[in-house]
């Protein structure tokens, strides 16, 4: 369990391919109080049921062999658009000055992806980031994981 420093009003932004919470630290660095600001969620179904038709050929310029050409992945795709507009959203923030800080938590596919998409504005604004995967994770469990404590009550 990590023991992470969270400042009174920083964001914590949660994430995979397909669902986003930003959270905001309501309480200090010492008693975090985690609280939903924000939630974005996007079902993508799977590849198969995406496709239109089998995947296209193409003719070799010398000779008479043709080859199959690589199928989209389509699911992927939905992904990777998701964290674009994920990390657009959160470079208007930087940019807006509606927060100076943030902390990423994703698993390691996704924080891949997302970094892709990163401007220089919001990749000098994350402060760390975290190759997890809480998305699924009610609030609370969220912030036991990451601060190493329970909700002070």
């Amino acid at each position: 369990m990590a023991s992470l420093k969270i400042e009174r009003g920083e964001w914590v932004v949660v994430c995979d391919g397909a669902k986003a919470l930003i959270l905001q630290n309501a309480g200090d660095a010492r008693f975090p109080d985690l609280r939903t600001r924000e939630s974005y969620e996007e079902k993508h179904p799977p590849t198969h049921e995406q496709g239109t038709d089998e995947p296209g050929r193409t003719q070799a310029s010398v000779g008479s062999a043709r080859s199959a050409m690589e199928e989209t992945d389509w699911h992927e795709q939905a992904e990777r658009n998701f964290l674009a507009k994920l990390a657009s959203r959160l470079d208007a923030a930087v940019t807006s000055s509606e927060i100076a800080s943030m902390i990423l938590v994703a698993p390691p596919r996704a924080l891949g992806m997302i970094r892709q998409a990163y401007s220089p504005h919001l990749r000098g604004a994350i402060r760390v980031e975290l190759d997890k995967d809480y998305v699924r994770l009610p609030v609370p469990e969220i912030e036991t994981h990451l601060c190493g404590r329970r909700r002070r009550r």
